[in-house]
């Protein structure tokens, strides 16, 4: 047998500061949440792959592999069965995505590579090209996210860029406002990874992020990304069951001086406030913040340039979104049904994962009002890619299945919805 060292895993490993133990219970945790069951892996079974003696792992642990790097197990060094090593992976095995990281990668790396070349006569400037740069990638991460939302892919690849602006750092000399743009875009990525493991209801990974966002953020000093990093963890909290800790969080994303200067975030901090108050029951809580979100929406200049990511709030689809999220807390049916028809009418196509998650939740209002036929007729519209691998839409599913079962077990509809339900394979 050929035992050729995998030395692309080992680069690997070396540059992602993982040891063989480490690697070992990453892939571990990756194969529970594919499968509900722990990992049996180990050190010794990472020497193996490195040193050869396995190249082609098992599929369970081949994918949670790549779950982890973000990369297909081809590109990590090894070699399906029943080719050589030496062979090229052939075109259909490239991953468009993987080239879009390589890509990235090489950020850094050419930066390097010009720092540390002989003869040079001075280190590499890094300069606010390299920012608009790692800009395009943070609006291809942002794009992600609204296509699928909350996938682990996404996650990882804004992880690596995070680490990627970091590395521009220490390759070459920059101004103090080209640092504090680096900075800057790492936390934009970290809250996006931060952003993506809350999607995917993945809590203790989103904490992880967080603090690490919340770090960065502050070394930049960008009040916009400080703002996003400290409402995400509202979000976070009240999906987690905590509104005293999301309130909190809503509370310091409220008081940045960045709300006073464009009413624009001040939008997105009430509407915010107003879902988390929806989980507590403050029924007058919910009115008071959502009109202060509408009168800072009607008072923010739509002239100004902003984040790529506050696109929803200027079009005032985000608003809706959220006032449908507190009423339908409430319990106030027919109000969220209005809220959840307006916010599918403003949000853009491409925000298949928003579409996806008001139209469960406009099916949930309408079985509230006991529209029973209707409500299912709605929920059949939610795309099947999306409830089956999607975290959040797939729970509400399946809630949705139990309340329609206890509203009405004998119908015609519940049979439908039961039949349509079963073609799903969720894997989220």
């Amino acid at each position: 047998m050929d035992t050729t060292r995998n030395t692309v895993l080992e680069a690997w490993m070396a540059e992602h500061g993982y040891s063989s133990n480490s690697l070992a219970d990453a892939v571990n945790r990756a194969l529970e949440r594919l499968t509900g069951r722990s990992g049996g892996l180990d050190g010794s079974s990472i020497r193996d792959w490195k040193a050869g003696r396995v190249q082609w792992p098992k599929s369970a642990s081949r994918k949670a592999l790549e779950d982890v790097t973000g990369l297909p197990a081809v590109a990590l060094g090894f070699v399906p069965r029943g080719r050589s090593s030496s062979a090229p992976a052939s075109p259909q095995q490239e991953d468009p995505d993987m080239k879009r990281r390589t890509l990235v990668g090489g950020i850094a790396a050419a930066a390097a590579a010009a720092a540390a070349a002989p003869g040079t006569a001075s280190p590499r400037r890094i300069g606010m090209s390299d920012v608009d740069r790692l800009q395009k990638r943070f609006a291809e991460i942002i794009a992600s996210d609204h296509r699928h939302g909350g996938q682990l892919g996404i996650e990882q690849r804004a992880a690596a860029l995070a680490d990627e602006a970091l590395n521009l750092q220490n390759v070459g000399g920059a101004t103090q406002r080209v640092r504090s743009s680096l900075y800057a875009s790492a936390a934009a990525f970290r809250s996006s990874a931060m952003w993506a493991a809350i999607d995917g209801r993945r809590y203790d990974d989103a904490k992880a992020h967080m603090r690490e966002a919340q770090s960065l953020a502050e070394m930049s000093g960008d009040q916009a990304i400080k703002f996003r990093i400290w409402s995400h963890a509202g979000t976070m909290y009240r999906h987690m069951g905590r509104p005293v800790d999301a309130l909190a969080a809503n509370d310091v994303a409220r008081n940045l001086h960045l709300t006073r200067r464009d009413p624009l975030f001040a939008c997105l901090g009430h509407a915010r406030q107003a879902a988390t108050l929806g989980l507590t029951g403050d029924a007058t809580g919910v009115q008071h913040a959502l009109g202060h979100a509408k009168d800072a929406l009607e008072r923010a200049d739509p002239g100004l340039t902003r984040p790529v990511w506050m696109t929803g709030v200027r079009d005032g689809s985000e608003l809706e979104t959220l006032a449908l999220a507190a009423h339908l807390r409430l319990r106030n049916f027919a109000q969220a049904e209005a809220h959840a028809h307006r916010s599918l009418t403003l949000l853009r196509p491409q925000m298949r994962r928003d579409h996806a998650i008001n139209t469960a939740r406009l099916a949930a209002a309408q079985l509230g009002q006991g529209d029973v036929e209707l409500a299912v007729t709605t929920m059949m519209k939610v795309p099947a890619d999306i409830a089956a691998q999607h975290a959040r839409v797939t729970r509400m599913l399946r809630e949705f299945g139990t309340a329609l079962h206890a509203t009405a077990s004998d119908s015609a509809a519940v049979r439908t919805w039961t039949e349509h339900a079963a073609t799903w394979t969720f894997t989220a």
